[in-house]
């Protein structure tokens, strides 16, 4: 089987699939789109045994553990901010949880001296002959790679160029989400705080060890034509969006002009039927992911100890791709499920009908049901025992676009990136 692989992404799906491949002797590139790892961004969770355990075979369980959020319940507010619901830690952070940049930066230092990272390129087109794919950039040289990997995301450019168009495989909630840094102003300390209107939410959690805080809003919007790229236009909707709500909604959202991080998106589900095409294969968001809520994180780093093992496992890559889809179908329509009601979780329609809701899940026989349907999602595959990776990874080959500093073709330089851990 060949052993050149591009993977398309370096969030966490991309360098957890990256982590195992150079293990098993694959030359592994990363190309991404943006000038580093991205820092910032949402809590990330894990639970379970099949999560946790995959992430102790990467020996990344107690770093993760070292960096992990340490947020509190979470407190459904009324609009004096008084707590009418209260739920456990572990409905929204799992057994443990951290700072989705956080993550991406212990990926990235496992893999920055085993894999090849093209920074600030993305892939333009794809051509797959009888034993190779060759690849053109945006930016640098064409190449050839035994197989590609799309761990691009929602909007994935690998699924757009060999599945076809987005709106075939990506289902909208009709709800979104936008997510930004902004200083602790309510002065938390563990808490996170969930204060609804009918049709919008409006979620604060604080960032460990510092003076910030995570707002998350969620509010239904059938239709929205402001460009992805567009972020003034994105902040101009979510103002709009909120205005005049309740509760201390204004001092929250008084940041969201001048926050060093923003996050906007329709909340949705990708639903295919197959994530493998040739020698062209999709992981974690790009193929099976939901905006949140499905967790997602753990899902991709899951699948991504699959993807590889069977790679390794198997004599040709056709068998590898049958047997990484089979393994995970039941995973991923789990997961999938779960995701289903954030929007209406965050920004209902009736807030009464969600109250009493909640209040019976947490209190009396119901206690505890609801990290008992989170658990049994994330828990539901059984993992295979791949082949012991080899000790020490491939070599990266020399290449003007390796992860050192050197020179690009145009004279300038390709930087070697910073971690893009946020704290």
């Amino acid at each position: 089987m060949g052993k050149r692989v591009l993977i398309s992404g370096a969030s966490i799906a991309g360098p957890a699939l990256a982590y195992w491949l150079a293990r098993y002797g694959y030359d592994v590139t990363v190309v991404e789109r943006a000038p580093g790892i991205r820092p910032g961004g949402q809590a990330v969770d894990f639970r379970g045994h099949v999560h946790l355990s995959v992430l102790e075979k990467m020996g990344l369980l107690d770093e993760i553990r070292a960096h992990q959020t340490g947020n509190g319940p979470l407190y459904m507010l009324d609009e004096q901010g008084n707590p009418m619901v209260t739920l456990p830690a572990s409905f929204t952070g799992g057994e443990v949880e951290i700072l989705r940049g956080d993550l991406a930066g212990l990926l990235y230092e496992r893999t920055r001296d085993d894999v090849r990272y093209r920074f600030e390129d993305s892939i333009a087109s794809l051509t797959e002959t009888a034993d190779a794919v060759h690849v053109t950039f945006e930016r640098g040289a064409p190449e050839t790679f035994d197989l590609v990997v799309g761990a691009d995301g929602l909007h994935s450019n690998v699924r757009r160029l060999v599945f076809g168009p987005e709106q075939r495989f990506v289902r909208d909630s009709g709800h979104h989400v936008a997510i930004f840094e902004a200083p602790n102003r309510l002065a938390l300390r563990e808490d996170v705080l969930l204060y609804s209107e009918p049709g919008r939410g409006l979620a604060l959690y604080p960032i460990r060890q510092s003076a910030a805080a995570n707002v998350m809003c969620v509010f239904a919007a059938d239709k929205v034509t402001v460009g992805r790229h567009d972020i003034q236009g994105q902040k101009r909707l979510v103002a709009q969006a909120y205005d005049g709500m309740g509760w201390s909604s204004g001092q929250v959202l008084a940041d969201l002009w001048e926050a060093r991080y923003f996050y906007f998106d329709s909340i949705s589900v990708v639903k295919m039927d197959h994530w493998t095409r040739g020698r062209v294969a999709l992981l974690g968001d790009a193929g099976y992911g939901a905006t949140c809520g499905g967790m997602g994180t753990g899902l991709a780093i899951v699948c991504a100890y699959v993807l590889a093992g069977e790679l390794a496992a198997s004599a040709d890559h056709q068998t590898a791709f049958t047997n990484y889809e089979q393994q995970i179908k039941k995973f991923t329509k789990a997961c999938q499920q779960v995701a289903g009601g954030v929007g209406s979780f965050f920004a209902p329609k009736s807030i009464r009908r969600r109250t009493l809701l909640y209040k019976a899940l947490t209190t009396g026989p119901m206690l505890g049901i609801l990290d008992k349907l989170s658990t049994k999602a994330a828990t539901a595959i059984t993992l295979k025992d791949y082949p012991t990776p080899t000790l020490t990874p491939a070599p990266v080959s020399a290449h003007p676009w390796s992860n050192r500093s050197t020179p690009r073709d145009d004279g300038t330089h390709h930087r070697r990136p910073p971690t893009g851990t946020s704290r």
